[in-house]
């Protein structure tokens, strides 16, 4: 999508033809991530009650996962790609006049599921490396800090905590970089988990400043969105699920 053509993203993008796929992704402007968010919010009004039906079920499915101790959370890891796999196919839909239905969800469980499920299993792993090290540095700090026992003690235990929150943080941001963009990429080009990880992660890398303003910007309203309840993440999760799927589309379409 060019900059002079502000409107909600069209076009190809399954792959067969996709002769516009850049593998490497595009710079694009700062400003282009409000863009992201306003087309997000058009593919939500096309079928808000059907984007609301499917953020319910969504949000039900990690709830119920939430209580199966241990099994649910590496299930909800596991599938989370999936899902989000299955909503982007419904976000081209609807960019293409079609519509998005629940089944959409689910569509990831149709094509490429293999792949999707490795981009979470690649995920957890990440995540389960970045757990031990950040207990290994706070931990290591809160013992020595014990055995040192007053003042100084405390000191250490307390700086290697935020040491640690620190480091969780440098490292999970690169993470989510990675897993960003992957499920679009497999579900619309194949590309193969680990590469598709890859690539998403250069991606952000070259649009840093983009993402940095899209996520300050999300998180000012999904603060506001959790005011009422929680009920206005309803409206929230569909609008950055479709503002996914349109930065998809300029960056790599």
């Amino acid at each position: 999508m060019s900059e002079e053509n502000p409107g909600l993203v069209t076009g190809d993008n399954s792959g067969q033809g996709g002769g516009g796929f850049d593998p490497a992704g595009r710079n694009v402007d700062a400003g282009r991530s409000i863009e992201w968010l306003k087309q997000g919010w058009q593919l939500f009004v096309k079928n808000p009650g059907m984007w609301i039906a499917i953020a319910v079920i969504l949000m039900v499915i990690a709830v119920v996962l939430s209580f199966i101790p241990v099994v649910g959370s590496l299930l909800l890891n596991f599938l989370m790609p999936v899902f989000a796999g299955g909503i982007l196919l419904g976000c081209k839909s609807l960019t293409e006049g079609g519509d998005i239905a629940i089944d959409s969800l689910f569509a990831g469980f149709k094509q490429n599921t293999g792949n999707l499920i490795m981009v979470g299993v690649f995920y957890l792993v990440g995540v389960v490396i970045i757990t031990v090290l950040v207990f290994m540095i706070g931990g290591g700090a809160a013992l020595t800090g014990g055995m040192i026992g007053h003042g100084p003690g405390m000191g250490m235990a307390v700086g290697g905590f935020f040491i640690a929150m620190l480091v969780m943080l440098a490292l999970l941001v690169p993470l989510a970089m990675a897993v960003w963009f992957a499920p679009a990429l497999v579900v619309f080009h194949n590309v193969a988990p680990l590469e598709a990880m890859k690539a998403s992660f250069f991606a952000c890398l070259k649009n840093f400043v983009p993402f940095l303003v899209y996520g300050v910007i999300l998180l000012v309203l999904c603060v506001i969105a959790m005011i009422p309840f929680g009920l206005g993440m309803l409206v929230m999760v569909p609008v950055m699920m479709g503002s996914v799927y349109a930065s998809y589309v300029e960056i790599f379409e």
